[in-house]
């Protein structure tokens, strides 16, 4: 049997992907935010986050941390990605 279209999205729908959920405990916007931007861009250097987010060092090394200790979040040759 073929697959059609619809069956292809409705597959792609269903999928549990980083994007259809946020992880439990990540509650503020900006943690949000980071989450969210490295779910559609993939692993990203600090310069790229600052950039891409428009958010100070300072304020994102402070979610970084935070997302890396919960262990959403792991940072491997100078980049960020979800784990």
């Amino acid at each position: 049997m073929a697959t059609t279209h619809a069956d292809a999205v409705e597959k792609q729908s269903n999928a549990e992907t980083p994007m259809t959920r946020l992880p439990d405990g990540v509650s503020s916007p900006r943690a949000k935010l980071v989450y969210l931007y490295l779910a559609t861009h993939g692993a990203v250097c600090e310069d790229d986050l600052c950039d891409g987010l428009s958010m100070k060092r300072i304020s994102l090394y402070s979610i970084l941390k935070t997302l890396r200790e919960a262990g959403h979040v792991e940072k491997a040759d100078g980049r960020y990605a979800l784990a």
